[in-house]
């Protein structure tokens, strides 16, 4: 099936890692979604824009997973979001690297919104390209605090994880 210029065209491919499969989901713009729910992939010719989005995520997902990648050159589509949760996710991706945490009250200082800081972990959860847009990194104050991504029930796991992973899982953490 062609599209034409007023469909989106969508891709989507799954990756085995530690922590589950991921799926992620690409359009002509950019990376729509990464998310633990498999779904097969699509059989998508390669040349299109969202084809090539599709593969330069899975392999730089790869690479993070090996341990030879610690950030991402994507590019990212924060569709649905409204203005707030998109300038928070983006000082997360922003100003919180790899090996480093953030706690919720860090973050929405740092995002220059008025969001307050018991807000932060709704907009964490609502993030389409966690991994990518690394909402485990930002902790409670006092503790790991709650994940949301990883397969089903297995959130707390996922973020601890992802944290000793990228060696930011100091011992107050858990």
């Amino acid at each position: 099936m062609s599209a034409t210029a007023s469909e989106v065209r969508t891709v989507r491919g799954s990756l085995q890692t530690p922590v589950g499969v991921l799926t992620v989901l690409a359009d002509d713009a950019g990376i729509r979604s990464v998310g633990w729910r498999y779904r097969p992939a699509d059989r998508e010719p390669g040349g299109s824009p969202a084809a090539d989005h599709l593969a330069a995520s899975l392999v730089q997902l790869e690479e993070y997973f090996a341990g030879t990648r610690t950030t991402f050159a994507l590019p990212i589509r924060l569709a649905g979001l409204g203005d707030a949760a998109r300038a928070v996710l983006t000082a997360l991706r922003d100003t919180v690297g790899y090996g480093e945490t953030v706690t919720y009250g860090e973050l929405a200082a740092r995002s220059g919104t008025t969001v307050p800081a018991r807000a932060i972990g709704s907009i964490m959860g609502s993030n389409p390209v966690p991994v990518v847009i690394p909402c485990h990194r930002v902790v409670a104050s006092d503790g790991l605090g709650g994940y949301s991504g990883g397969e089903p029930g297995r959130g707390r796991e996922t973020k601890l994880w992802l944290l000793e992973h990228e060696g930011a899982l100091p011992p107050t953490l858990l």
